[in-house]
């Protein structure tokens, strides 16, 4: 049976139907628990967290309808292990490739305990967004795959057919041109 496209998925999670966490999982179980294991560094812990998320999908879906359902699974799952990560000890499982990608950006986007209040959050978020937003396609990729899901330089390396060392350029010319427009826009 061929996997069904998003609105059909999204259609039968407000009809209540149980057959679309069955089709998240075929269409988007591998993808949301790669990026769970990224930041845990367990299989099990990451294999939850995919449970967590097809919960969550089913108690949110109605009502919000999301316009990309990949990108709404991603956020639902990288929020489980970042909970879970918060309350468990994953530095001793191995969990570390999620560290080292945070410390690579830290330096650019202040941490929650820097920012006092949520209108400042939420300027940094549209900020951060209109950014992305003026990237092109793959560079824009590159760095939502190393900085959201936490993907290893190789394996974004792998898929864009590029050189580790290219990626790594191309994510040091992004953090640098997201400090100066952040300083621009009175952020930084």
């Amino acid at each position: 049976m061929a996997a069904i496209n998003d609105a059909a998925i999204i259609a039968l999670l407000q009809k209540r139907d149980e057959a679309a966490l069955q089709e998240i999982r075929k269409a988007y179980g591998d993808f949301c628990f790669q990026t769970a294991y990224r930041i845990l560094g367990s299989r099990e812990d990451a294999e939850e967290c995919v449970g967590d998320m097809l919960i969550d999908a089913w108690n949110s879906i109605p009502p919000h309808n999301p316009n990309s359902l990949c990108a709404y699974l991603t956020v639902l799952v990288r929020r489980s292990a970042l909970d879970r990560l918060r309350h468990e000890t994953s530095k001793k499982r191995g969990g570390m490739q999620f560290a080292a990608a945070l410390d690579e950006i830290a330096e650019i986007i202040p941490s929650d305990e820097r920012i006092e209040s949520e209108v400042e959050r939420r300027e940094m978020l549209a900020a951060v967004t209109a950014f992305l937003r003026s990237l092109p396609e793959q560079q824009k990729q590159i760095f939502m795959l190393r900085y959201f899901t936490a993907a290893p330089v190789k394996e974004i390396a792998e898929r864009f057919g590029l050189t580790q060392n290219t990626v790594k350029l191309s994510l040091m010319r992004t953090r640098k041109k997201l400090k100066e427009y952040l300083r621009k826009e009175g952020l930084l």
